[in-house]
């Protein structure tokens, strides 16, 4: 009776072809990235859908979040892809705006070699057998870069630009921040790895 009952607590299989469906989240945010890029490429109205497709992928980064956490299907697979997908959806957009003379050069320099390096991080570590999951500050970093791209997809007039500026320097900010914050906290894991025997 006790193993049937506590059979009967556990939560149903998160696990759709052994993937989980936090990690099927992350990657439907992934296949999100092509259709906004195209979007924002034809111009006019559609960069109107491609805003919209963009939040929409930006939106998912907290269910797949709080499907993970609620029944317990954190996974070292997720813990890696989350991020991954955070970062594509955000590199892809302003890689295509900054192309098209929309994005500023300098932002798109730093948000992208922030991300490079952390991701090189996650690979060192992950060689280790250690896990970088995004940390809460890291989570801001994302809504405000998500917030900030999502305003110079949106055809604006000239009226928007201080506003969008401003919301992308506090974004940048907090890119910075959040992976001098991460380089800390992967020196420690790396001298700890080199120190166990």
């Amino acid at each position: 009776m006790t193993e049937r009952s506590s059979a009967a607590d556990r939560p149903r299989s998160l696990s759709p072809f052994g993937f989980g469906w936090p990690n099927v989240i992350s990657a439907f945010r992934i296949l999100l990235v092509p259709a906004v890029v195209s979007l924002i490429a034809a111009g006019g109205a559609a960069r109107d859908a491609a805003a919209a497709l963009f939040l929409v992928g930006g939106a998912t980064d907290g269910v797949d979040g709080y499907v993970a956490r609620r029944y317990g299907a954190i996974s070292r697979t997720g813990q890696w892809l989350d991020p991954f997908a955070d970062k594509l959806l955000v590199a892809a957009p302003i890689l295509t705006l900054g192309a098209m003379g929309e994005f500023p050069v300098w932002a798109l320099v730093i948000v992208l070699a922030r991300e490079a390096a952390i991701s090189i991080l996650r690979v060192a570590l992950g060689l280790r057998g250690v896990a970088l999951p995004a940390s809460r500050s890291a989570k801001i970093k994302t809504t405000l870069q998500l917030a900030a791209i999502a305003l110079y997809i949106l055809p604006l007039g000239p009226g928007a630009h201080a506003a969008r500026l401003s919301l992308l320097i506090l974004a940048v900010a907090f890119t910075v921040a959040t992976g001098l914050e991460y380089m800390v906290r992967g020196a420690r894991w790396l001298r700890r790895a080199r120190v166990v025997p």
